[in-house]
């Protein structure tokens, strides 16, 4: 990036995006090769192109600029929120958003962005798949246990019944589905997980797949508040003493894989083991400690995919074999 880099901002929707920039001001475009076409003969030297991260309507564009050469940034969209609330800026129009994109990368440095291997995308993609059928299975399972309680029996119970089975079937082929994708492309970086006491195969595929392979991430800081486990206290001069929690951000299925493998990894990983004791036997509660434990796995996931060496639960440690 130099001095002389001329900012894009890009605000995307299903069907069209809005642009904005110094030179040309605003301008619309069609969500579509044929819009993607038109845009790039109007794009400056030393453009850098800015959008959000909105679902995947970002996506084919983003492809598009790269294969092109064009520097893209993908920015979070609460990111982006958040500074045009300090701009005090009111109006909400895509020809604003383009132009605060823009605003929000002069001001602040970005990173380039990088497609992910079609592999990841595509466990990405089962991964939202298996997430769906599991709500539909916990309805369905409501729903049945609804009419069990009322003694009610027929057609729709078998129906349920049925339903239940199938979508049990997909979930099946789908995690099988990512575990083939994953030993095809990580072979490595799966077994290094799954030799973490604690971390079992599922786990470690989930956390794979929803990590792009642990790229993008600098420590396991940054990895603990993808997932929604790094602790925000509230508190504030005398009135505001809030009570210590977790975030919450982020997916909600590695947080409770995680969970599960906490009360595993106080029993056989002896780092998590000595961590869980020295906390509960400060007085703080079990759930804390488990807590404690789901970050701690993070940070020992962490370690073995950016070092490439399989767990060992005496690395650096003062603990000794018995």
């Amino acid at each position: 990036m130099n001095k002389n880099t001329k900012f894009i901002g890009i605000d995307i929707s299903k069907d069209t995006f809005d642009i904005w920039n110094k030179e040309s001001g605003h301008q619309k475009f069609q969500n579509n090769l044929v819009g993607f076409k038109d845009f790039i003969k109007c794009i400056p030297d030393n453009a850098w192109c800015v959008m959000e991260y909105t679902g995947s309507y970002y996506q084919q564009l983003a492809a598009f600029l790269f294969t092109k050469k064009v520097n893209v940034s993908v920015i979070n969209p609460m990111v982006i929120k958040r500074f045009i609330q300090m701009k005090l800026q009111h109006n909400k129009t895509d020809k604003s958003d383009a132009q605060m994109i823009a605003l929000y990368a002069e001001n602040q440095p970005t990173k380039k962005w990088n497609p992910n291997p079609e592999y990841l995308e595509e466990c990405k993609a089962l991964n939202s798949a298996i997430v769906l059928y599991l709500k539909q299975r916990t309805a369905l399972k409501n729903m049945l246990h609804s009419l069990k309680s009322k003694n009610q029996k027929g057609k729709i119970v078998m129906s349920l019944k049925r339903q239940i089975k199938q979508i049990q079937k997909e979930i099946i082929l789908l995690e099988s589905r990512i575990e083939n994708l994953v030993k095809e492309n990580e072979p490595e970086l799966l077994t290094n997980l799954t030799s973490i006491s604690g971390i079992g195969k599922k786990t470690a595929l989930l956390l794979i797949s929803s990590t792009n392979a642990f790229k993008g991430f600098e420590n396991h800081k940054q990895l603990s508040a993808y997932f929604g486990l790094a602790p925000v206290e509230r508190t504030s001069g005398t009135s505001i003493k809030g009570r210590s929690r977790i975030t919450k951000k982020g997916n909600p299925i590695v947080r409770n894989h995680l969970f599960l493998c906490s009360f595993t990894a106080c029993e056989y990983n002896p780092q998590c083991n000595a961590l869980y004791k020295r906390i509960v036997d400060k007085g703080k509660s079990k759930k804390l400690a488990l807590i404690a434990v789901c970050n701690k796995l993070l940070k020992q996931a962490f370690a073995v995919a950016k070092s490439g060496i399989p767990y060992d639960p005496y690395y650096k440690s003062t603990l000794v074999p018995q």
